[in-house]
């Protein structure tokens, strides 16, 4: 068997293009959906992620901004900039590129942030909202998997989940969103005892460790459906994601890239978060 792969930048496409629609809508009523993001210090990397924020914007016909600060900015700075965001009537969406100088409290910062204008999907608000189903903003990683795998045709209802990972960015998040549709969901950790045992029973399985190469093809389900969140570097500098993709494209039936699986769509769902922010904003005004 040799597992379909899965295009996450095509999908990521037709979604844009469905999400465009709708800030077409809004730019008709006079209302043209922003984002800011804020950026401290100049790590490469995160550069990287901004620059393709601020190009998905574009695409939409957004209106975005980015804030960039030293990497000695104080928290006070920080917060004021934050603030300065929430009263801006042009900006419907505010997130803060992490992680942050060590100084900061990135605790702090994001509960900083209008829960109304949190498209990153972190504040507190957001999250207790995510537990109950109501949440209007899903955290943009684990909100792209779950519209990959309704765009691929997988069902979810009744399938059992396994998410290796129990991060507040995407493990957490992951499980419940999933919860909500119905799967049975496991949460590992790279700790878990006799981890294999487990992401074999999964029909549906969730990487996001942080490991490179760490799920191999012997711990996989024949025909299981594998999501890989990782991005990692190996030891020749290669991006590559958790899965050893070599060896689980021959197992899983259906397989994600990295690159190019679900990079495009976090920021496709970030993007529609600030459609959606600015859909409700303009109903509150």
């Amino acid at each position: 068997m040799t597992a379909q792969i899965i295009d996450g930048k095509a999908i990521a496409e037709q979604v844009r293009a469905e999400w465009k629609e709708r800030a077409d809508a809004l730019k008709a009523r006079g209302i043209t959906p922003g984002m800011a993001v804020i950026i401290v210090g100049d790590d490469p990397a995160s550069k990287v992620y901004v620059a393709n924020k601020v190009k998905a914007c574009a695409q939409l016909g957004l209106y975005s901004i980015h804030v960039e600060l030293p990497a000695d900015t104080s928290e006070a700075g920080l917060l004021a900039e934050v603030e300065k965001l929430n009263n801006d009537p042009a900006i419907h969406g505010i997130l803060v590129q992490l992680p942050l100088p060590k100084h900061l409290d990135s605790h702090k910062v994001i509960e900083a942030i209008n829960p109304d204008k949190d498209v990153d999907g972190f504040h507190e608000k957001n999250v207790g909202a995510l537990v109950t189903g109501e949440t209007p903003f899903p955290s943009c990683t684990p909100y792209g998997v779950m519209v990959m795998l309704e765009k691929t045709g997988i069902a979810i209802e009744g399938k059992h989940a396994v998410v290796v990972g129990r991060s507040n960015i995407v493990g957490k998040p992951m499980a419940l969103l999933l919860l909500h549709k119905n799967a049975t969901v496991t949460i590992c950790t790279s700790k878990t005892v006799d981890l294999a045992k487990h992401t074999r029973d999964a029909d549906i399985l969730v990487a996001a460790v942080g490991r490179a190469n760490f799920i191999k093809g012997d711990m996989v389900k024949p025909g299981a459906v594998v999501i890989d969140v990782g991005i990692n570097r190996n030891a020749e500098g290669k991006l590559c994601g958790d899965v050893d993709f070599a060896s689980v494209k021959e197992v899983a039936g259906y397989l994600t890239p990295v690159p190019g699986g679900v990079g495009p769509m976090t920021i496709t769902m970030l993007v529609a978060n600030t459609v959606r922010a600015a859909e409700r904003l303009s109903v509150q005004a």
